[in-house]
């Protein structure tokens, strides 16, 4: 500011001297120029005063927008600063943007995408060679294309492999393990972003501050440049400083900040409109929901799910700079992904040599594989073709692939908590091959619909709860046509319809309760081809009814149920076939006389109960070959024993036995006699006409010498002498020294 104080006034304007003399005289204007020339006004003001006015009329006369115009453009930088980086900067929305670009990048960059992507290219042009093959075919003979048509889908699915096969090469152990880190990060940063929207929000309520401050300070700056003039009238009180009242100014400063200001609303207008752009943006279209629709149609990835909230957000962000950031993301949000790197991984780790040595021979005597809590079934199991056995347990993701045709001799499988997918041409070679299948689960897993496509199964083990839904889903029992063995291990309150009304040539019936109490059991009169029933910890009390019409049946086990009584056992005399009986592990307290009447049992089960007393009519059961009265309360043995000509094994463990009668040892066809822990003090000297007994148990009771003529029994082994240590010393000679070496 420049001031000079103003020495006449006309008309309230500062005017020089003369012409106020001249307005008083009242002559015309510009008249004063005839009086003479004007030498100068004098002011008789020292610089100081100058100083003082100019600060003065700076502080008293001049805007206040034209005094802070740089500091107000400077204070609207920093708000749009501050508008535009919050999000940035905010400990809530920068850590997790922070997080995203940096998994952005190794998604991008990461060799699995590649990998990927590139097989998605390779086998869609394995699809497109199809379908020209498919139109080449339609223009020959209608037999040539039945001919070709069956075997199109081979064709297509060993190309397919091979495709895959020669990709996966391109992926080394440790890239492998890189990527399985990446699909976790992913799994987590997904199930951690996409429960809010704090980003959305809070981005677009910076846009909204930003478009209110845009108008405001357009507004405001648009009114008042106006207000930034050269020349300024002065009228401050310092005449007791200065002698004058009134002063003539100028702002040397405001030709430029004119310029300047007007130049800055224009580029205020520029900023705006992009504000303006992304609000409409923002409300144009929801930008909370992500949609990989055009991934999933141009990839074999149809399982890339939509995403919503702050995840679909930043992902619209990110299309902005180049929708291939999103494509490439995306193959880590797929579970099929996902399963063809564990796939790839687990091959790299299970080798064929690894696989096969963890073959094993099982009880009966078959070739077996038992994988036990892997991420997935290793592709190099399908090369040992001497697999008959296989076993899965506790693998979440499993897939039988048509290289299964490769195990030729593959007969039985065991899937134990597990999971396991199916391919269509691997079910096909399961449902001509597969004998027979056992399935545990859980209330969390289902019974897969698949294995009622096995239509030449002959044995199903189902075990594990069924409710409403999985007891539904079991009608598919009835397409199991070849099925002769079932067994039910789980707690319903009656058996399926579909069991005793859809397979008629069911031979065998086995359900394990669990302990509670199994109902309505008339409809197992409907199964007249059974010759084996296994009503097992069914709760029931009473032998029911409806099983006595069941003229083929071979075997019957009721273990763990409540029966106190069996008197309704005469009327197994109808069961002409009947060859074993068990009534283990009841409350029974007695068997009634009428157990004579079954003739042609050869089994009886009567172990675990309370029975204090054996009938002599159950020595009319001369077929008998096993018997087994193990702890119960008996105190004797009849002699009438002595009739079961055909009694090859014997149990009497803890009882209460005090001696053995001597008809005992006239059974010369008993091989096995198991008397621990009863209450014998010696044993008699008759053993030695047991001449094919195989195996003597004695552990627990108080005999102290064994009989020399022990060794009559040429076919006992030493190690099949089971008695105390302390009679170790009265072993015939011949056997001392191996019994010693095989005693345990």
């Amino acid at each position: 500011m420049l001031c000079l104080p103003c020495k006449a006034e006309v008309n309230n304007q500062c005017t020089h001297p003369l012409e106020q003399v001249i307005s008083r005289i009242h002559l015309p204007a510009g008249s004063y120029g005839k009086l003479g020339n004007a030498t100068g006004i004098q002011t008789d003001l020292d610089r100081q005063q100058y100083s003082y006015i100019d600060a003065v009329c700076y502080e008293k006369q001049l805007h206040w927008f034209t005094k802070f115009f740089p500091y107000l453009v400077f204070l609207h930088t920093i708000i749009f600063a501050i508008c535009s980086n919050f999000w940035l900067h905010y400990p809530s929305t920068s850590s997790r943007l922070e997080h995203f670009v940096s998994i952005l990048y190794k998604c991008f960059d990461s060799p699995w995408t590649t990998r990927a992507l590139s097989e998605t290219v390779a086998e869609q042009t394995v699809i497109n060679q199809t379908h020209k093959r498919s139109r080449l075919l339609t223009s020959l003979s209608s037999n040539a294309e039945d001919i070709d048509s069956g075997k199109q889908p081979l064709q297509s699915g060993v190309e397919a492999t091979a495709v895959e096969d020669d990709a996966s090469g391109l992926l080394d152990k440790k890239e492998g393990e890189q990527a399985k880190a990446l699909f976790e990060k992913v799994r987590r940063f997904r199930l951690h972003v996409e429960q809010k929207d704090i980003i959305y929000r809070l981005y677009l309520k910076q846009i909204i501050v930003k478009v209110a401050a845009l108008l405001i300070i357009i507004t405001y700056v648009t009114y008042f440049l106006m207000h930034i003039t050269f020349e300024i009238d002065c009228i401050v009180d310092i005449q007791a400083f200065t002698g004058y009242k009134r002063y003539q100014c100028v702002y040397s400063l405001a030709a430029i900040f004119k310029v300047l200001a007007t130049f800055y609303v224009l580029l205020v207008f520029l900023y705006g409109f992009a504000c303006f752009y992304s609000l409409w943006w923002m409300l144009r279209s929801s930008l909370k929901q992500y949609s990989f629709e055009a991934v999933r149609e141009k990839s074999n990835y149809s399982d890339i799910p939509d995403v919503q909230n702050d995840f679909a957000f930043m992902l619209h962000l990110a299309d902005q700079y180049d929708p291939l950031y999103a494509k490439r993301f995306s193959i880590f949000l797929s579970e099929v992904s996902e399963n063809k790197l564990k796939q790839i991984n687990l091959n790299n780790e299970w080798t064929v040599e690894m696989l096969r040595n963890k073959l094993t021979r099982s009880s009966k005597d078959k070739v077996e594989l038992h994988l036990f809590m892997l991420n997935g079934l290793p592709d190099n199991v399908f090369e040992l073709n001497e697999i008959e056995v296989m076993k899965l347990e506790l693998i979440p993701d499993a897939k039988l692939t048509p290289m299964i045709t490769q195990l030729v001799i593959f007969k039985e499988l065991h899937i134990y908590h597990s999971t396991l997918t199916v391919d269509l041409q691997a079910l096909s070679f399961l449902a001509e091959n597969l004998e027979s299948l056992h399935l545990k689960f859980t209330s969390f897993e289902k019974i897969p619909s698949w294995i009622f496509h096995l239509k030449n199964l002959k044995e199903l083990y189902l075990s594990g709860p069924l409710d409403n839904h999985n007891f539904a889903q079991i009608e598919g029992l009835q397409d199991l046509k070849n099925l002769i063995n079932l067994s039910l291990n789980s707690s319903i309150p009656r058996i399926p319809p579909v069991v005793t009304d859809m397979l008629p040539f069911l031979e065998k019936l086995s359900i394990n309760n669990e302990g509670n109490r199994l109902l309505i059991l008339i409809s197992l009169k409907k199964m007249v081809n059974l010759t084996s029933l296994e009503l097992i910890n069914c709760d029931l009390e009473r032998i029911p009814h409806s099983i006595f019409s069941l003229t083929e049946l071979r075997e019957i086990d009721f273990r763990g149920n409540n029966f106190k009584t069996v008197e309704e056992i005469i009327s197994f005399q109808h069961l002409h076939k009947l060859t074993c009986l068990k009534l283990w592990h009841n409350s029974i307290a007695y068997i009634p006389l009428q157990i004579g009447a079954l003739a042609s049992l050869e089994q009886l089960y009567l172990n675990n109960n309370n029975i204090e007393m054996v009938p002599l009519q159950l020595f009319l059961c001369s077929k008998l070959r096993v018997v087994d009265l193990s702890y119960n309360n008996l105190t004797f043995i009849p002699e009438e024993i002595q009739h079961l000509k055909n009694l090859q094994h014997f149990a009497l463990t803890k009882n209460n036995i005090e001696t053995l009668p001597s008809g005992l040892f006239k059974c010369s066809k008993l091989q096995y006699l198991l008397l621990g822990k009863n209450s014998l003090t010696s044993l008699s000297p008759q053993v030695g006409d047991l001449t094919n007994l195989i195996k003597i148990e004695l552990v627990g009771n108080q005999i102290e010498t064994l009989p020399p003529e022990l060794e009559s029994c040429q076919s006992l082994k030493p190690s099949c002498i089971i008695v105390e240590p302390i009679v170790l010393h009265t072993l015939p000679l011949y056997a001392k020294e191996n019994y010693k070496s095989s005693h345990r």
